[in-house]
């Protein structure tokens, strides 16, 4: 299934209104997905990879970070918004390392990169499925996944409420209804945005790979389903020696 033209609209109209505060809005220094970022740093150099792909870069943040941390690392990010690249290059990013791209068709070549990675990018995609299989196919040795947990956030009523009906395979249904049938909600904060956990696709993404390594950026318990509400994720394509 393809995103809604009209669902992608939105989306690109919130950061066109929103780009020049972008990182105000969305970026903080003790954030989850710096945490998560320091994590990929630190896979990165252990295991000698070269070329990474930031899969929905924004402003570029993640693609600066792994600059400073890996200069000889090759880092490329893709991002849709015209508007966020264009802070991202006024911000030393140059027009190979931030490019226009679609994460649902990826227009590289198989195994393109050592690692293909995405920052808080797949709750903003109906079918988040579709985007990880791109991100499989251009990597040649990894996936680093960052990103929510739904079934972690709110009151803890809330939490087990929406876990009950998971169970049940009447959450999808239950968030339909709740939203008057659109299956998306859309905030100044974040856009527009569907119910995602990173545990939705991890029985996906463990076929797919020989290895999978789950963290927790938020949350300090080790249920990590039931009390992380960002959640980083490391899955190896092949079990070899580096």
């Amino acid at each position: 299934m393809t995103q809604d033209t009209a669902e992608v609209a939105l989306q690109r109209d919130y950061y066109a209104r929103t780009a020049a505060n972008y990182d105000h809005l969305h970026v903080t220094d003790d954030d989850e997905h710096f945490l998560a970022l320091a994590w990929l740093a630190g896979l990165i150099a252990h295991h000698g990879y070269r070329s990474v792909l930031d899969i929905g870069s924004g402003t570029g943040r993640g693609l600066r970070y792994l600059k400073e941390k890996l200069p000889q690392v090759t880092v490329v990010g893709i991002e849709p918004s015209a508007e966020l690249r264009r802070i991202g290059h006024a911000a030393g990013l140059s027009a190979a390392e931030l490019i226009d791209g679609d994460a649902l068709h990826l227009a590289l070549p198989d195994q393109s990169f050592d690692v293909v990675c995405e920052f808080g990018v797949l709750h903003h995609i109906r079918e988040p499925r579709a985007a990880i299989a791109e991100m499989l196919r251009v990597s040649k040795a990894a996936v680093f996944i960052s990103d929510d947990n739904h079934f972690a956030c709110g009151s803890a009523a809330n939490r087990i409420t929406k876990r009950w009906l998971q169970g049940l395979g009447l959450w999808r249904a239950a968030y339909w209804a709740r939203t008057g049938g659109k299956g998306y909600r859309v905030s100044e904060g974040d856009g527009l945005s569907y119910p995602y956990s990173v545990f939705d696709d991890l029985p996906y993404i463990r076929a797919q790979t020989a290895s999978v390594q789950l963290a927790s950026t938020r949350g300090d318990r080790p249920d990590l389903y039931a009390t992380a509400p960002h959640v980083a994720l490391f899955a190896r394509k092949a079990a070899v020696r580096d």
